[in-house]
């Protein structure tokens, strides 16, 4: 897709124009939509999304991580382009989350890299399979509270229980695309291209692509009790929504060989504001975990 916005720099064009695959998987009978870079059959990575959003907010992030390895990034159900379920839980995304490190071309344990509460998958996934993965990346995850999307996808499902919210246009639809929590700093041209890729076509016009429906239905699984089976990397953004008693609640949690640092400047959506330092970030990960 072509980006309308003129201030995109050339390293961002370059990366929305990288080779990238598609494919399916079915989970506990629903399809499982995912999107791949890089060589089939390498080590690699799983990347996760937060709630409302979608495997394309990984766009301009993944390929910057494929050389040598294989980048898969998926919708998890209920998100993007895979199908929708009458109920979600963390244990179903977490699952799916290794299936498509599987069918998507993964060689060997994945790293997984969870953004907000696709931290929380991955971190539930650091629990329930650790000895399936090679690490866990967390990015500003609030893993004993809900997140701001989960809330507003709460309020959203109150506001909606008579259908979806329809717009006419794709324009306005566009003009109604909002950050969860709000979030002044963003490079525009990241946020023009993940808000196009949020919304389908849709009789009567256009809608957002989560199940804003159903996706609260459930209560959430309790992580208190949770520990990582897996070596974790916890990134607090600096301007984000995990403060340090928070960030000092989740600690022990990660095992006291965790990495736990800051991202300078970032606010809650770092691949939208800061997404070089993403890319710094998860690559020096990647290094001083890789075998001596």
């Amino acid at each position: 897709m072509s980006i309308d916005n003129e201030s995109a720099p050339k390293w961002f064009v370059e990366a929305l124009a990288a080779p990238v695959e598609t494919g399916n998987v079915e989970v506990d009978g629903v399809s499982i939509a995912y999107r791949a870079w890089g060589e089939e059959g390498r080590p690699g990575i799983v990347l996760v999304h937060g709630g409302m959003a979608h495997s394309r907010w990984w766009d301009h992030v993944a390929p910057q991580l494929a050389e040598g390895r294989r980048v898969v990034a998926l919708d998890m159900s209920g998100h993007g382009d895979s199908g929708h379920r009458d109920g979600y839980s963390l244990e179903l995304w977490a699952a799916e989350v290794l299936a498509v490190a599987q069918a998507g071309g993964i060689a060997g344990p994945p790293v997984l890299v969870g953004h907000s509460m696709g931290g929380i998958v991955s971190f539930a996934a650091s629990h329930l399979y650790g000895d399936r993965l090679d690490g866990v990346v967390i990015l500003d995850s609030p893993i004993r509270d809900l997140t701001p999307e989960e809330i507003e996808m709460r309020a959203q499902a109150a506001r909606e229980r008579s259908g979806t919210k329809v717009y006419p246009t794709a324009e306005e639809a566009m003009a109604r695309f909002r950050l969860v929590p709000p979030q002044e700093t963003a490079e525009p041209y990241v946020l023009e291209h993940i808000a196009r890729q949020s919304m389908r076509q849709v009789p009567g016009g256009w809608s957002w692509k989560f199940d804003a429906l159903r996706m609260t239905k459930d209560r959430r699984t309790s992580l208190e009790s949770f520990e990582a089976k897996c070596r974790i990397a916890y990134f607090r953004s600096e301007n984000g929504i995990v403060g340090p008693d928070l960030l000092a609640r989740m600690r022990p949690q990660f095992g006291p060989d965790a990495l736990v640092t800051d991202l300078p400047v970032a606010g809650h959506h770092p691949v939208i504001d800061q997404p070089l330092a993403v890319v710094t970030a998860v690559r020096t990960v990647l290094v001083a975990w890789s075998p001596a």
